[in-house]
This record gives structure tokens, C-alpha cells and sequence, in this order.
């Protein structure tokens, strides 16, 4: 009865089991619960494949996938048939064996490295219920203790910290690539900070969602002994893999473990790729065995016809056996003897190659990032030749052609700009002085610190391997700022025109949001947390409290034109007469005694805030929190409940914080939920893209509609000339709440917060009821500017043939500055922008635009499309389209049509696209075209479009490495793009299409000798030579030349690629490995084949020769020819490759004289015994072969050369009509002013774009 209900027990566990997961202390006294923890996964990890027991037959499994492998595998068993037998057995047997061999060493050896990781890990110590052990020994519901700098064995709820904060932080570097600090909580309502936790005062149930591998997601809900249930979140969470920093000891409840971790659940190994290559190999293989089917069939009828008709034979011949049961034993035979035509080391050798050629990618010098001291990663190991392929390029924008390290440019705030002009014009010396600092300090071997000391303009500070761009101040900016000294603003005393209190309000509500509405993490190793100043939080909450009285009855228009605040309104003047009598001249002397602490303050800020370290998730958050301390509003520290803010004139404050609406994709913005440090008021501040937060402002009251219009209106314009300029824009917002307000949001947020299903939904659509009605405070400017060489490396890729697509997340009219600075976008181009309100809309747009496109093709001259097609600079149509229009012409109805404009264009450059769209984008291209993509990207929302495009490329930036992990080969930066293309791509595919159809020709060139041989023998399936020699023929003496040739031929110098891409679109539009070319490599062969055959049988016709002595200089001519062969191919002869053809000749020879001289029964029936001995001392041999070989070789010789006088002719005069053309634009073109993504007074149509 007991075993009955634990049965029943186990089995209501294990259903259970699939909606929700529970969680409690491992220690439990309830027996069911116990029992249900015992279901879940230990934490022990094997990523290996095999066991001791499994490999054998699990490798043969694997390997027997391959169709080579089963063909030949039954070959060898079908020699083993006596009457088809065509040579001894146990030879057969040697080629699939050292085949079979040589992969599983390969496989064992990679499955030992994982073993070996395997173990290590799961022999690493943590201190489970604080007793040391191993990580395999943790389970689900155990308790671990962990302190700093130590890895954290399993995904777990973290329940206490040592930091009196309740928070820890942790590195994800081994997760996810990112160095950043990440800040995780202890679970709210555990009374357990502050004291030492014993696990025995956790009585608390754990209900979570069952394993998943999404990082970002974990929902469920703990609930406490009083029955209070609060909701846990990715914050609460620490996961495998992480190291925590910064925290003395963190304590937390293991809730998934080993391979139910999201880490382990993520780790799908490297993925696997079929390049177009080989795709295009297995097709031709079957048709191999199409010519193998054909040639044993012509051998079995003509043996069978050979019977009919052999009339009194004078040797022994089977009469028992019919012509046509002996043409079907005949067909096996010839099947076995004509094996070597399918290429069974044409795999090995593949694998053998691009392991060759990813060496010598990653060794190259030029790839190599001496600033990042980072080299390209080589992630996929079997697409290397579709990088000499590729046709459409799709980009990112932040972080792939810019740089991705962001600086404070301009700021617009109450409709007043502040354009920081001075740092504007330091912004770009700076840069270039820290490049040049990094490149001679690291090759002087000088330390980082010395870098700042001796920059000039102290303006460029290295961190590592980052530099900071220190902020200057607007002038004007920072004497508003100033007025916050005084108790009372007086308003006269601004020397550009006067400020009102709102404005002011304003001022100090965007730093502060500048401040706090972020996810920064905080660290000041040599400073103690600050505490605010409470000896005059009266005075200060007395002066918010008159700014609020005062802002509540006057506003301030802001004037007209930005650039002018000499202008001031007769409301401004009425204000500073009502405010100025009630300043006596106490007052005055304590505005001035701040003014001068202000101006003090400001001054030595570097020393300050020097040991403050920010660590932000994204460039754009660091440089807006280094904006605001630039102007003494800093963040100081920052906790779970609180943050610390110095603001200026007012000193350290502690603005509690009560809730984080992070940033997602659907909202596109994040807001802090904070209680007002002196007003007591609970406050939500937002920043997000302006296309969003401008939507989502308030509409204003009567009496202050007047201000809040001109606000808007003022902004939007900022924002569009910000855009103009190529700037990244954020809006700032903020929203007062009334208690009663906040009480009602605060009930659906907890209600959301603590829901398992639906919980993303329902913590969307409250954010999204929170950030409406929003307070317009102002907008950001952040630039970012090209990485070196972009604009060259695109026009490169440009004359190669590549189409470039940027796909972006940007507004519109940064995203078309950007590509006129990287030049994708060229004065002569014709813009067409697609901006469309419905799908309607968007349909008839889309015909509208392909006449228009049709109509300006017509108009071209075939001459102009000639001459500067070789430029890559072609006058053609850019098209631009945004998010929402791109979402509707993606749709099925409207998919054909986007496709045939976009075919038309030259460019195309999406806009405010979001990570789906872009995949979609490159997915619609890949199928419905058929041609070769390439996507690159640094970000986590590249990942996406990396994965769908045939090849791959993560660059590793500020961003993370989620794209790194995700993509095939991994860059430091886009201007490698050039080389890894043109060069080494060029090289792969070249290398590998001529080694395989060199394969091809080999091979079918040897096999038809046996086949010619047939028509002389009653096609019986005899052979001229010895079984050893036609085993080890194609095996070894002539299969190491190949992989020289694949690994080391250079068909093209590099510098020659480099300069002249138009060679890399020529190959790949000329397709070295086609259809044709298949067959034109297989009556290559048979024409050699014939030579090789014929001309030693006219040579020997009426003598007595034997057959095998007819072999010899058969054997001898044909491996001759195949060797020379491959020298008129090659591009490129070295001492290796003149090494390994002598080698091989080598090797061959001496195996045939030893042979000949040792073996007398090695290969019966026949006996060479002294065979190759008296055939190599006869003059006649030699002759027959190098006739043999000359007359082969001659069609070949001649045509290769031929093709490469016409190609050096054709590059001769590309070049010439290349230079030709540039020197006539640089005549016409005079001195004009150029134009570069900083410079927004030039328009790009009338002026050159450079970078």
C-alpha cells in the first residue's frame, strides 16, 4: 500500500512536473516535496559524445550519414564474393579503413577535449549548506554560499548578500561576453539582510517556470510562511557560469541545475553550415556514379557479347556459365574495379583544407586589431569558400560603421538648444590623438595612465582599452546652473537674457533624469558611500518649495531663435521686477558666496569624480550619465531602494527609488519610478526615441498651452537638425503622480510582477498605462562617429560587385547622413524614400516608385553604365525605407513587389528596423534571389539577422559579444571586411574549386585507363597492374599534392585583389566551379586517359610484352601527367610545393622498384617479380613516357595560358579606363567643399561626401 501511494506520488510529481517547477529547502520534512526534488536534474554536465562503450558504434553510425562511406563499405564486402572478386579482399578493405580511421581519431581526440572540460568542471568545490563540494554533488533545492570573484555553480534565487543593499553584482563575461557589472537583488520581503543566514530560517516556497533558455526571462513567485507571495524576476536570479564581483558573500537556493541551467541550455555547440560548394560537389558526385553505372554496363554487355560470340577459345573459359548471368558477375566486378572514380579522400581532404586555410586567416597580419590586441575569429569551420561568393551585404549601423563609443554632442532643453560648441570642435582631435596615443604606446610598451598625462587637452582618459571624452560644459548652460546656488532666483543676473524658475525646473529635472534613469552600475573602490547632508535638507526643500510656487504662476516663453537669448519677454521682465525687492542684501552676499562654491565645484570636477567608475549595458547610457556629472549633477551610488545624487548648489541627496521600467524593443524607451528627495512626490522620468516620447507627451492646459506648444515645436526642430547631423536623439520626459494614482498603478504592477503566465504582457501594458500625459523636459545629441576606412571599404565592396544594405534601428535622417559620410550614398544618386501610413498606401507607393526607378534606367547611356561601373559609384537609386512601411512590404501581398524595386536599386537603407525585420529582410533576399548573404552586426539585436544569412560576421564592440558567439567569423572592425573578402574569400573558393575538380580529373583520368584496358580483355575486369599500385595510386601517391594546391595556391596577389576588386565579382560571376566546367574537367580526362592508354599500345603493338610490363609505363605516365597537371594549374610555385611533387614522384617510384625486386606472391594471380626493374632500364619506357606526357599535357598548357593572357589584358585596361575617369572627375570637379556626418551646413547634393 505504501509503495502504491508513493508510485501514485511520483507519477502526480512527474505531471506536475510539466507545468511549473517548486522549490524548496533540500532539507524538507515533507516527504512528497522531497520526492519531487529527487526528479529534478543533478547538476552534473557531460557535453561529450561518446562513452567507452557507445563510440565505436556511434561513430560508425555518424560517419556512415555519408553516402562515400556506405558505397564504399559495400564495395569492400562485395570483394569478398568470389565470383566478382577483382582483386585480393583485404585490400579493398585498406582505403575505407584508413578513411574510417583517421575521422574517428579526429572525433575521440575533440570528444577528449570535452571530457577533459567536462571534468574539470564538475570537480570544481562550492560550499554547499557551507561544506565544500563538488559542483556535480549540487541539486535542486541546496543551498550555496559563494564569495567574491568566485563562479557560480548553478542557476539560483539569490536569498542574502553581505552588502547591507541587499544587492550583488556579478560579470556575465562567460555567459554572454559582457565585462559589464550586472547589479542582481536579494528576493524583497526576506528579513534576512544584516544578520547571518542560516538556512534553517528559510521556510519559504519557491514556484517557478519550468527550464527555458531565454537569459533575460524567469518568472514565478515565492511564497512566505504568513501566505504573502511576491513576485521573482531575472533580477532576483543568479545564473551559471557568472563570477561575482564586488560582494563579500551572496547565499542563494539552487533552482535549476546541470543541463536544466540557461547556460547549458544555450550552449548548442558550434553550428553547422553546408557551404554552396559542397552542395554543388554531392551533385556532382552522383553524377560520378552516373558515369560509373554507364562504364560497368558497357563492360557487363560487352563481356556478355564477347561470350556469345568467342568461338573455340585456346584458353580456359567458364561454358557453364551464361553470357548474360556472367555480364551481371562482370558489372560487380568492374563496379570494384572501377571504385577510385567516386573521390572516397575528397571529404578528408576538404576538412584537411579549410583547417589549412583558416590558420592562415587567422594568422593574417592585417586582420589583426593591435589597439584590442584581437585577432578574426574563425567560428565556422566549413563555409570558408562562400566568403569569395557573397553578393548582398546587410550591415548594422552603431557599432559596425561607427564606433560605437558615444560622446555628449548637443542638448535641447525647455526649446533652448545648447549646442557645446567647444566640444564639438575637440571632439574628433581627440579621438584621433588617443588612436595615435594607444598605437605608439602599445608598441613602446608605455602604460595606459601615462596616455592621459600626456594628451594635450586632457581630454581623452584611458580606461583599458576604452577612452572617455571628458564633457565641456555650455556656457550658458552651466550659468543657468548657477543661479541654483541662490535661495531665490534672480533673474537679472544672467548675462545672456533671464531665466525663469520654470526653466530652471527644467534645467535641473533633465540632469537629474540624465542621472538616474539608467541601469549604471556604480563603483568607488576608494570612497565611502556618501551620505546626503541633512543639516540643510530644510533649506533646500524651502527653495524646490518657492521654484515650485513661483514655476506654478509665471512661465517663460522660450525665445524664438536658440541662438539668440538676448531677446527677453515682457513676462520675464514683470517676473524679476515682482521677485527683485525681495532680495535684501543678505541674500545677495549668500548668492554670491554660491555662485563662487558653484564655480569652485565645476572646476575641479575631474578630481572629484575622477575615482567614480560607471559601468553601463550600453555606450548611450554611460555617455549621458557622464553628461550629467560633467555638470555636477553625479550619481553616486546606487542601491535597491535608492540612489545617490549630488546636484549642483544642493549637495548629496537620496532619491528613493521605486521601480525600474527597463528598455524593451515594443516600447522603445525606459522610465524610473522615484519619490522626489524634497517635494515628497512620486515622479516618473522617461527616456526613449523621440518618435515614441513625443507621441506620448501631455496635452497641455489653456494657460500654459501657449509654453508647452513652443517647447514642442522648438524640440521637434532640434531633433530634426540633431538627425540631420547623424546624431543619436533621446527625448527626456517626466510625470507626477498623485498618491492616489501611484496606488492604483502600483496594485496591477505587483499583480503583474507576480503572474507566471502571461507576465510580459501584463508588465507591457502597465508600463505602458504609467507613460502617458509625459512632461516634455528636452532632447540629447550623442554622436558617433565612422570607424576608420568605412567609407573606402564600402566603395571597395561596392566595385566587387557587393550589394551594401544598412539595416538600422535610427531615425531616418541620421541613418541617410551616415550612408552619404560612409559613401553608400553618392551626390549623383537618386533618393527614393518609402514613409507610408497604411498598407494601402504602401502598395501604391511601391508601384509608383518601380516606374520611377524604370523610367531613370532608361534615361542612363549604356557608356556612363560602363565607365563607371568599374567605380563602384554608378549613378544610381538609394531606397529608403522605415520600420513601419518595411513591416507591410514584407507582408506576402506586397513581398514581390519590394523585391523587384530593391533589385533595381543600388542600395537600400532600412530604417527604425527592428531585430525581426532585419532577419526577415535577409531572409527574403537569401531565398527568393538565391544568391550568397553575408550579415554583420555587434549587437544583441543583430543575432537575429546573423544567424539567417549564409555567412555570418559579429563584430566585438562596445555591445557585448552576443553577436561574436552567434556568428561564423568574428571582427574587430568593418574596414576587415575588405581583405577577409577580396583576399582571403577570393583565395578559398578558388583553392577549393580547382582542388576538387582536380580530384574529379584524377581520378576519372585513372579509372578510364582501366577502362580502355577493358575493350582488349573481353571485358573481363582484369587490370594492367598489380592491386597494391591501384589501391595506393589515388590514396597517397598523388593525394597530398591536392592539399598543398588548396591550402597555399594563390591565384591572384593580395595586393592585386585589394586594388582591383572588379577580380573578385569576376570570379564569382565566371564561376570556377560550375556545371560546365565539371564536364569539361571530365573529357580533359578522357582525352589524357586516351593518350596515356594508346600510346604505350601502339608502342608495344606486336610484341610479346606482358600485361603487367604493358602497365609499367602506363602507371608511370599517368601519375607523371597528374603531377604536371597540377603544376600548369598552379598559380603559385614554392619549395613546398616542388617538395611534395617530388615526394610524391618519390614515393611511387620507390614503392614499385621495392616492390618489384621483394614481392613475388603479393599480388596474385600475377607475379612482378623484376617487371618494373627491367621496364625502368629499357630506353623505350622513357620514351614512351614523355611522349605520352607531352602530348597530354599540350591542349591543357596551351588554354591555361591563353585565359591568363586575356585576363592580364582585361585588368590592363579596367585600370587604364579606370584612372582615366578619376583623373577627368578630380579636373571637373574644382575646389569644392566637402561634407562629412558633423557638418550640417553643407548639403550632400551639391558637394563630394567624405568621411
Amino acid at each position: 500500500m505504501y509503495s502504491f501511494e508513493r508510485l501514485f506520488r511520483l507519477h502526480s510529481g512527474k505531471e506536475h512536473l510539466r507545468k511549473k517547477r517548486i522549490v524548496v529547502p533540500h532539507s524538507t520534512e515533507d516527504e512528497e516535496l522531497s520526492e519531487l526534488l529527487k526528479l529534478y536534474k543533478g547538476n552534473k554536465i557531460r557535453t561529450t559524445k561518446y562513452s567507452l562503450l557507445s563510440f565505436l558504434p556511434k561513430n560508425l553510425f555518424e560517419q556512415l550519414h555519408r553516402f562515400a562511406n556506405v558505397y564504399f563499405i559495400f564495395l569492400a564486402a562485395l570483394n569478398f564474393v568470389p565470383v566478382v572478386e577483382a582483386f585480393q579482399p583485404e585490400i579493398s578493405l585498406i582505403p575505407i579503413i584508413l578513411v574510417l580511421s583517421v575521422t574517428a581519431v579526429k572525433d575521440i581526440w575533440e570528444d577528449y577535449c570535452r571530457f577533459k572540460v567536462d571534468h574539470l568542471i564538475n570537480r570544481l568545490l562550492t560550499q554547499k549548506t557551507y561544506v565544500d563540494k563538488c559542483w556535480m554533488d549540487v541539486r535542486v533545492g541546496d543551498f550555496v554560499r559563494l564569495s567574491c570573484n568566485e563562479i557560480i555553480p548553478a542557476d539560483m534565487l539569490l536569498l542574502y548578500s553581505s552588502d547591507p543593499r541587499g544587492v550583488c553584482y556579478i560579470e556575465t563575461a562567460n555567459l554572454d561576453g559582457e565585462t559589464n557589472l550586472k547589479q542582481r537583488e536579494v528576493v524583497s520581503g526576506l528579513p534576512l539582510q544584516g544578520v547571518e543566514f542560516t538556512p534553517e530560517s528559510f521556510c519559504s516556497r519557491i514556484e517557478c517556470e519550468n527550464p527555458k533558455n531565454d537569459l533575460s526571462r524567469f518568472r514565478g513567485y515565492i511564497e512566505h510562511s504568513s501566505g504573502v507571495r511576491i513576485g521573482l524576476q531575472s533580477s532576483n536570479l543568479l545564473l551559471r557560469s557568472c563570477t561575482i564581483r564586488n560582494t563579500e558573500t551572496v547565499i542563494g537556493i539552487v533552482v535549476y541545475a546541470g543541463h536544466e541551467t540557461k547556460a547549458m541550455m544555450n550552449n548548442s555547440g558550434p553550428r553547422y553550415k553546408r557551404s554552396q560548394l559542397e552542395k554543388r560537389l554531392n551533385m556532382d558526385i552522383l553524377w560520378c556514379v552516373v558515369l560509373l553505372i554507364i562504364m560497368c554496363l558497357s563492360a557487363a554487355i560487352g563481356h556478355g557479347l564477347w561470350l556469345k560470340n568467342l568461338n573455340d577459345p585456346v584458353f580456359q573459359v567458364d561454358d557453364e556459365t551464361s553470357p548474360a548471368l556472367a555480364g551481371f558477375y562482370v558489372f560487380w566486378t568492374m563496379i570494384i574495379v572501377l571504385q577510385v572514380l567516386i573521390p572516397i579522400s575528397l571529404y578528408v581532404s576538404i576538412e584537411v583544407v579549410k583547417l589549412g586555410q583558416i590558420y592562415f586567416i587567422h594568422n593574417d597580419l592585417a586582420l589583426y586589431n593591435e589597439q584590442l590586441d584581437s585577432r578574426i575569429q574563425c567560428r565556422a569551420l566549413n563555409i570558408t569558400e562562400d566568403l569569395g561568393q557573397i553578393q548582398y551585404l546587410f550591415s548594422d549601423k552603431t557599432g559596425t560603421l561607427t564606433e560605437n563609443k558615444m560622446v555628449f554632442r548637443r542638448c535641447s532643453i525647455y526649446g533652448v538648444e545648447y549646442p557645446h560648441e567647444e566640444n564639438g570642435k575637440n571632439q574628433y582631435y581627440c579621438s584621433y590623438i588617443h588612436q595615435y596615443l594607444c598605437v605608439c604606446f602599445t608598441k613602446l610598451r608605455i602604460s595606459s595612465s601615462l596616455c592621459s598625462l600626456i594628451c594635450p587637452l586632457h581630454c581623452v582618459h584611458m580606461n583599458g582599452n576604452q577612452y572617455v571624452f571628458t564633457l565641456v560644459p555650455d556656457p550658458q548652460l552651466v550659468r543657468k546652473l548657477k543661479l541654483l546656488c541662490s535661495p531665490v532666483v534672480h533673474l537679472s543676473d544672467c548675462s545672456s537674457g533671464n531665466t525663469s524658475t520654470l526653466e530652471l525646473s527644467y534645467i535641473t529635472d533633465f540632469f537629474l533624469a540624465l542621472a538616474i534613469c539608467n541601469t549604471v552600475v556604480v563603483s568607488s573602490p576608494s570612497q565611502s558611500p556618501h551620505e546626503p547632508s541633512s543639516g540643510s535638507l530644510e533649506e533646500i526643500k524651502q527653495m524646490f518649495q518657492r521654484f515650485k510656487e513661483t514655476g506654478s504662476l509665471t512661465f517663460s516663453t522660450p525665445p524664438k531663435n536658440s541662438t539668440d537669448r538676448s531677446d527677453t519677454g515682457q513676462e520675464s521682465k514683470r517676473e524679476a521686477a515682482s521677485l527683485k525687492g525681495e532680495l535684501d542684501s543678505s541674500d545677495r552676499r549668500e548668492r554670491e558666496d554660491g555662485v563662487e562654491n558653484l564655480n569652485r565645484e565645476m572646476d575641479s570636477d575631474g578630481d572629484t569624480h575622477s575615482e567614480l567608475l560607471y559601468e553601463a549595458e550600453s555606450p548611450d547610457e554611460a555617455a549621458l550619465v557622464h553628461a550629467a556629472q560633467a555638470y555636477c549633477c553625479t550619481l553616486r551610488c546606487r542601491t535597491a531602494e535608492s540612489l545617490l545624487v549630488d546636484l549642483p548648489g544642493l549637495g548629496s541627496l537620496a532619491v528613493p527609488l521605486l521601480h525600474i521600467l527597463p528598455f524593451d524593443s515594443n516600447r522603445k524607451r525606459m522610465s524610473v519610478v522615484v519619490r522626489h528627495p524634497l517635494t515628497g512626490q512620486v515622479v516618473v522620468y522617461t527616456k526613449g526615441a523621440d518618435s515614441v516620447i513625443m507621441d506620448l507627451a501631455e496635452t497641455p492646459k489653456e494657460h500654459a498651452q501657449e509654453i508647452y506648444s513652443h517647447i514642442r515645436e522648438q524640440t521637434q526642430k532640434h531633433l530634426d537638425s540633431y538627425a540631420r547631423e547623424g546624431l543619436r536623439t533621446l527625448c527626456i520626459a517626466k510625470k507626477c503622480l498623485d498618491e492616489e494614482e501611484y496606488d492604483v498603478w502600483l496594485k496591477d504592477q505587483l499583480l503583474a510582477e507576480s503572474s507566471i503566465e502571461n507576465r510580459e504582457e501584463l508588465l507591457l501594458a502597465s508600463a505602458e498605462r504609467l507613460e502617458t500625459n509625459l512632461t516634455l523636459l528636452g532632447t540629447t545629441g550623442i554622436v558617433d562617429r565612422l570607424q576608420e576606412e568605412v567609407p573606402e571599404t564600402i566603395e571597395t565592396l561596392q566595385r566587387a560587385g557587393i550589394k551594401v544594405w544598412v539595416l538600422t534601428g535610427d531615425k531616418q535622417e541620421t541613418a541617410i547622413n551616415i550612408a552619404y559620410a560612409c559613401k553608400l550614398l553618392h551626390a549623383n544618386d537618386q533618393l527614393l524614400t518609402a514613409n507610408c501610413g497604411s498598407k494601402n498606401a504602401c502598395a501604391a507607393l511601391l508601384e509608383e516608385l518601380k516606374l520611377e526607378v524604370q523610367c531613370g534606367e532608361g534615361s542612363m547611356t549604356d557608356l556612363t553604365a560602363r565607365v563607371e561601373s568599374s567605380l563602384g559609384s554608378v549613378a544610381g537609386f538609394i531606397l529608403v525605407i522605415d520600420g513601419r512601411t518595411l513591416n507591410w512590404a514584407l507582408q506576402e501581398e506586397l513581398k514581390s513587389n519590394f523585391l523587384e524595386l530593391t533589385c533595381r536599386c543600388k542600395a537600400v537603407i532600412c530604417c527604425r528596423s527592428t531585430p525581426l525585420q532585419k532577419s526577415q529582410v535577409v531572409q527574403l533576399i537569401r531565398d527568393q534571389l538565391g544568391v550568397m548573404t553575408l550579415a554583420v552586426g555587434d549587437g544583441a539585436n543583430d543575432v537575429s539577422m546573423i544567424q539567417v544569412a549564409d555567412v555570418g560576421i559579429g563584430i566585438s564592440g562596445q555591445e557585448g559579444m552576443q553577436a561574436v558567439m552567434s556568428s561564423d567569423f568574428a571582427i574587430s572592425r568593418f574596414k576587415h571586411l575588405s581583405k577577409l573578402l577580396l583576399v582571403h574569400g577570393h583565395w578559398c573558393y578558388s583553392r577549393l574549386a580547382n582542388m576538387i575538380l582536380y580530384f574529379i580529373y584524377k581520378n576519372v583520368m585513372y579509372v578510364n585507363l582501366l577502362f580502355w584496358y577493358q575493350f582488349f580483355c573481353g571485358f573481363s575486369g582484369s587490370v594492367m597492374t598489380n592491386s597494391w599500385v591501384l589501391i595506393f595510386f589515388n590514396l597517397i601517391f598523388t593525394s597530398i599534392p591536392p592539399l598543398i594546391y588548396g591550402i597555399l595556391d594563390q591565384d591572384t596577389p593580395a595586393d592585386t585583389l585589394m586594388e582591383q576588386p572588379e577580380l573578385y565579382q569576376a570570379a564569382h560571376t565566371s564561376k570556377v566551379y560550375v556545371p560546365n566546367m565539371f564536364w569539361i574537367t571530365v573529357l580533359d580526362a578522357f582525352y589524357q586517359s586516351l593518350v596515356c592508354f594508346f600510346v604505350p599500345y601502339f608502342a608495344f603493338a606486336g610484341s610479346d610484352v606482358g600485361e603487367l610490363s604493358f602497365g609499367s609505363p602506363i602507371n608511370t605516365s599517368a601519375l607523371l601527367i597528374i603531377l604536371l597537371h597540377q603544376v600548369i594549374e598552379s598559380k603559385t610555385l614554392t619549395w613546398i610545393h616542388i617538395l611534395v611533387l617530388v615526394l610524391s614522384g618519390s614515393s611511387y617510384f620507390g614503392f614499385v622498384l621495392l616492390f618489384s625486386v621483394l614481392c613475388v606472391t603479393c599480388s596474385p594471380p600475377t607475379n612482378p617479380l623484376g617487371v618494373e626493374t627491367l621496364q625502368m632500364s629499357q630506353p623505350l619506357f622513357y620514351i614512351i613516357c614523355i611522349l605520352t606526357i607531352v602530348m597530354a599535357l599540350l591542349p591543357r598548357y596551351t588554354q591555361t595560358h591563353i585565359l591568363a593572357y586575356n585576363q592580364m589584358d582585361r585588368m590592363n585596361a579596367e585600370k587604364y579606363s579606370r584612372r582615366m575617369l578619376c583623373w577627368t572627375r578630380s579636373h571637373s570637379r574644382g575646389n569644392r567643399l566637402s561634407v562629412c556626418a558633423d557638418n550640417a551646413g553643407l548639403e550632400p547634393s551639391v558637394a563630394e561626401v567624405v568621411s
